[in-house]
């Protein structure tokens, strides 16, 4: 058998330059490649950043925006109600053009500037049964547990989640050593949709959010503020048919005092004085939400705040993505 003819040197010298040079070009592209999409996710990574920090800047002026009205209508005193400027919602409106009317010029940014929309209102927190007052100095208040009772009767709740829910939140608000060490212990909610924390399903829960509120401090209900439901519930002896006209009297003209209120629906006098504490007319939490559309970016931001007096701080501030707008899938360069 007769062996194949060596190749000459300088042909496979030849062979393994063209090997070599093809090796190179391979891991050159392969570098470039890596080095590009590297520079392509730090540009992500900096856009991103960027519209979260001016989200952030921007939401801070909407909640300061709405601490300034605040502040301006606890100067001039008085009952809290509807027809104030706090209580007007802010619909969607595209920041450049507060803007260029402040500057009078024109509105066009230019292509790389991001629009910015910011939406918001004040709601008034004391509109609503503060889920608190039902633990007064580490009992269960029996006159809250009444009120309570009959909202849940009202809305066709069982009786025995509201007893769990009381029980519950004495639990997860008492101090003692022996509380704090137990494992057993519910944390306390700060806010509606956590009251599943304390033992209440969560059907329950999306039934009482229109008409319950969790406050850090036990408040009264504003009688100017509050729907027709929690006045029936609030006031013992209150039917809806009333509390139905105490809503319709305070659209005429809101109530300036309790004395007010009971004079417009003519009940007996001692159907509101027995019940000072849990009806009023002012308000101290109230609730700033803030929606801002930027880009693709769609965030929502809810701050309760305290308003005594001139003094308007922020009690609780959380943000999160609002339902709505999603960003589009990025695709990397290849």
């Amino acid at each position: 058998m007769k062996r194949a003819p060596a190749l000459p040197a300088s042909k496979r010298q030849r062979g393994a330059a063209l090997l070599s040079a093809m090796l190179t070009v391979a891991l050159v592209a392969t570098f470039a490649a890596a080095a590009l999409w590297q520079q392509w996710r730090t540009v992500e990574v900096e856009a991103a950043e960027r519209a979260r920090i001016q989200a952030a800047w921007l939401l801070v002026g909407g909640l300061d925006w709405a601490r300034l009205l605040l502040r301006e209508d606890g100067r001039s005193g008085g009952a809290d109600h509807p027809g104030e400027p706090w209580a007007v919602p802010l619909e969607e409106a595209r920041l450049s053009d507060f803007l260029a009317a402040e500057r009078n010029v024109g509105t066009d940014l230019g292509p790389d500037v991001m629009e910015a929309f910011l939406s918001g209102q004040i709601i008034d927190q004391q509109s609503m049964m503060n889920v608190t007052n039902l633990v007064n100095s580490g009992q269960i208040s029996v006159k809250d547990m009444q009120a309570f009772g009959r909202l849940f009767a009202l809305l066709e709740l069982p009786q025995a989640q509201l007893d769990t829910l009381a029980e519950n939140l004495r639990f997860a608000l008492d101090t003692s050593p022996a509380n704090r060490s137990s494992p057993l212990a519910p944390l306390p909610p700060q806010r509606v949709e956590q009251l599943v924390w304390l033992g209440l399903p969560e059907s329950t829960v999306a039934v009482l959010r229109p008409h319950v509120t969790i406050l850090p401090t036990r408040t009264h209900v504003n009688l100017n503020t509050a729907s027709a439901q929690v006045l029936h519930a609030t006031v013992p002896g209150l039917s809806m048919a009333e509390a139905q006209r105490l809503v319709s009297a305070r659209e005429r003209s809101p109530f300036r005092t309790v004395d007010e209120a009971q004079l417009a629906i003519g009940a007996d006098r001692a159907m509101f004085a027995a019940d000072q504490a849990y009806v009023g007319v002012n308000t101290l939490y109230f609730e700033v939400r803030s929606r801002l559309r930027l880009d693709q970016l769609m965030i929502e931001e809810r701050a309760l705040v305290r308003r005594d007096g001139m003094e308007v701080r922020v009690v609780q501030r959380w943000r999160a993505a609002a339902p709505g707008l999603a960003a589009p899938a990025q695709t990397a360069p290849r």
